[in-house]
């Protein structure tokens, strides 16, 4: 699957002069699947439109010249007596001015949601002021820029002392400085219509274009692998995207320019070299590298693209969806080796939730959709304070996984502070694609949400309280035809996963981890109810199997406990038959909520200031069933999995007699392997017969 440099999506730059929200470029024809704009997908009540309005406050209420301040001062303008927000965004920071970048990108991005005008009147005074900005650099800026259209909040010394490897501290990360600013104003062109941020931004690329395209590949290579000084942020995306706008040559080959070849190499080649490289200083190219691969069609971006996703969420992830200690990755499968208080940088998260949206539109694969639902319920729903803010956007940083621990909100002018602003109001953009011959619907998340779909005259509402336990209900409320309705059926839906249509279940599979298809000529007043119960289930480190984390459904929950040191939970001393955690976990009467050991279990996407616990220490150190003890150590075999372990996968059992039966079968079992003497083997199948396992409830 491949294409050429100059693809459908290219358009010429004369005819994007004039405003208009019909600003985004046509998907590429690399693409399977296409999502639909802002403004078409409409968040219900719930939890998510709670925290998005929260943001919603802020971009309203933060001022515009604050933002403004350090790209004034930078061009011999005045400042209007505003401060700069704080944080790294300071008037003598060496990041300042990408604070400012999200910001455009938080307006845009609100405006598109809501069409308010005040929103729309705010981005545009920033677009304007950040045209003036750059105008007077053009005119006397010092050092001179290597091209008019130079747009930065600090002279181009960053830019020129990174060509000779100058490292962090002395400079900070000018292209990724560089990346929030062209992104929020392509951002106010594609959402927001603004042709003359189009412009500017344009004008930004043809100066990347300036610096970087003369310079050696080898050079180019060297200053990418520089610690932080080299971070680029998504400047090959941004690159990418705004070729599909303009069609100029020069901005796909300044894409380009940012290959970090050895790391795209090795992850091409499926070569894990991740370990001690610093986590969201890379995460970004490769959704820079998917784009690429649209524009170039060569198979070595897509191909490393995919690998690396697969590395981090297959061996890095920490329950919540994140990854990284320290805002470095660590080694393959160090989960609980790593847990402390600077896990889960909230930047991190939310670019693989970019990452993996661009390779689902290539390949619809649901277990991208598993993780995006994981990442956007556990960690990006929960980074956000559940207060009000106008002069913060209450946000975190690093989220610990560790004992004890935590959540520290805040983070204005930060990276995660900027990237923060940006999550909260695009949280609809996942919940549907459509086909890209538009025969197909896939409903991505259950989020409350009314999708209006005007190529096909369709307006469908989605019904719910996610992410609390219910139905989801969809119903047509205008239009109709002949449309396949791809509902994802998650991966944790173990618990069954029914629909009805117009209160007739349907007999149709649904297998966790795929998309189930309804076919038929819908009309309008048609409703689709779902239901997936939620279950308790764990989910074991993957270096020690004894640290775990709990879920209810797709939720993380929490102990809640000031405890420094890990909490120790034993469980299948009170399963019955059924081998449900629900006979050892009891509800508390909130919605999520339960005890276990004398602790409260919280949905951890409620953002709270409480201390938790987001793993705890399984402690099964005896073969017992029920009060009946065997007195036979619950020894481990070479994956870390126990004797009990093993035998309680193979729940629910019918009968006693079933359960017997399978005791005898797995103790011989441990018995051929050494791990049971035929004594401890007798013991365990006598404990089996006299316990009484059936139901107690």
């Amino acid at each position: 699957m491949g294409i050429g440099a100059a693809t459908a999506a290219t358009v010429p730059l004369a005819q994007l002069t004039t405003p208009s929200y019909a600003a985004a470029p046509v998907p590429p024809p690399t693409w399977a699947v296409h999502p639909f704009p802002l403004d078409q997908v409409t968040l219900g009540a719930g939890a998510f439109r709670r925290t998005r309005d929260l943001m919603l406050d802020y971009a309203r209420s933060y001022p515009a010249d604050r933002i403004l301040a350090v790209f004034r001062a930078n061009a011999g303008l005045d400042t209007r007596g505003a401060r700069p927000p704080g944080g790294w965004e300071t008037s003598d920071g060496n990041l300042r001015g990408h604070y400012g970048g999200h910001f455009l990108t938080l307006l845009a991005q609100a405006y598109a949601d809501t069409r308010e005008a005040a929103l729309k009147a705010k981005l545009d005074y920033l677009v304007a002021a950040l045209g003036e900005c750059r105008q007077a650099l053009a005119e006397h800026g010092d050092p001179r820029p290597s091209h008019p259209g130079y747009l930065a909040a600090y002279p181009e010394t960053q830019f020129i002392l990174l060509e000779s490897y100058t490292t962090y501290p002395t400079i900070w990360a000018p292209y990724y400085t560089c990346h929030k600013i062209m992104r929020g104003l392509l951002d106010a062109h594609t959402l927001a219509g603004s042709a003359q941020a189009l412009r500017i931004v344009s004008g930004m690329g043809d100066w990347v274009h300036s610096r970087l395209g003369r310079l050696p590949r080898a050079q180019l290579e060297r200053m990418w692998s520089i610690y932080i000084a080299g971070e680029y942020g998504g400047m090959n995306e941004v690159m990418a995207d705004l070729y599909a706008l303009t069609g100029r040559q020069e901005h796909l080959a300044a894409a380009r320019c940012f290959d970090n070849t050895a790391l795209l190499d090795a992850c091409a080649a499926d070569r894990d070299v991740l370990e001690g490289r610093h986590a969201n200083q890379h995460i970004p190219q490769f959704t820079g590298y998917v784009r690429l691969f649209d524009h170039t069609g060569e198979e070595t971006y897509a191909a490393a693209a995919r690998n690396f996703w697969g590395m981090v969420t297959g061996t890095r992830m920490y329950s919540l969806g994140g990854t990284g200690q320290g805002e470095m990755f660590r080694a393959r499968g160090a989960i609980a080796a790593t847990l402390d208080a600077d896990n889960a940088e909230t930047c991190a998260t939310h670019n693989m939730l970019k990452l993996s949206r661009q390779l689902f539109f290539h390949a619809p694969d649901p277990a991208y959709m598993d993780y995006y639902e994981r990442g956007l319920t556990n960690h990006i729903l929960a980074s956000r304070r559940a207060a009000p803010s106008t002069s913060s956007p209450e946000v975190t940083y690093f989220v610990g996984m560790g004992p004890g621990v935590v959540r520290e909100y805040g983070n204005t002018g930060t990276c995660c502070g900027g990237t923060g602003m940006e999550n909260h109001t695009k949280y609809q953009d996942s919940v549907y694609f459509r086909s890209a011959d538009g025969e197909s619907l896939y409903v991505n998340l259950y989020l409350a949400s009314t999708l209006r779909w005007p190529e096909r005259g369709l307006v469908i509402e989605q019904a719910g309280d996610f992410p609390a336990e219910g139905a989801r209900t969809l119903t047509f409320r205008e239009g109709g035809g002949r449309l396949d309705l791809k509902l994802r059926v998650p991966s944790w839906a173990t618990g069954g996963f029914t629909v009805a249509v117009n209160g007739v279940r349907q007999r149709v599979a649904a297998t966790p981890g795929t998309y189930l298809t309804l076919s038929r000529n819908w009309v309008r007043g048609d409703r689709v109810s779902v239901t997936a119960p939620y279950r308790l289930r764990i989910e074991r480190a993957l270096d020690d199997p004894g640290v775990q984390s709990l879920f209810h459904g797709p939720v993380l929950l929490v102990a809640r406990s000031d405890a420094a040191q890990f909490r120790v939970f034993s469980f299948y001393k009170d399963f019955t038959l059924r081998g449900d955690l629900a006979d050892a976990i009891r509800p508390e009467g909130r919605p999520l909520h339960f005890t276990t050991h004398g602790l409260t279990l919280a949905p951890f996407h409620l953002a709270d200031d409480a201390r938790y616990h987001a793993y705890f220490q399984r402690a099964e150190p005896v073969v017992l069933f029920g009060t009946t003890d065997s007195g036979v150590p619950n020894r481990a075999r070479g994956d870390g999995l126990t004797f009990l372990d093993v035998l309680w996968e193979q729940a629910p059992f019918a009968s006693s007699g079933s359960f017997v039966a399978a005791v005898r079968a797995l103790a011989g079992t441990w018995l051929a392997e050494g791990l049971f003497t035929s004594a401890e083997r007798d013991r365990v199948v006598a404990a089996a017969v006299s316990a009484d396992l059936r139901s107690r409830s």
